[in-house]
């Protein structure tokens, strides 16, 4: 998958986790029990995750790359066999 799709696919994931949200916000105030709980531990993590990913993802897919097996053992991938 190219970097298009993967940020086209976690910009629909923020927005999607954002519409419970705007539900709890504007829901009445006597049943906002009943969406605290999903709204505290399930759809903030998830927006606060996807918009670091989408905001700082770059840099983690580069340390996670120097930090790979096949860079610190030497090892040629397939790519690098084939080039």
């Amino acid at each position: 998958m190219n970097q298009g799709t993967i940020r086209l696919i976690f910009r629909w994931i923020h927005i999607v986790f954002s519409i419970p949200i705007l539900g709890y916000i504007y829901s009445p105030f006597d049943q906002i029990h009943n969406y605290a709980f999903t709204t505290r531990f399930v759809f903030v993590p998830i927006i606060v995750l996807s918009g670091l990913w989408m905001w700082k993802g770059h840099v983690v897919r580069r340390l996670v790359s120097k930090l790979s097996p096949n860079k610190a053992t030497g090892m040629k991938t397939g790519r690098e066999l084939e080039a």
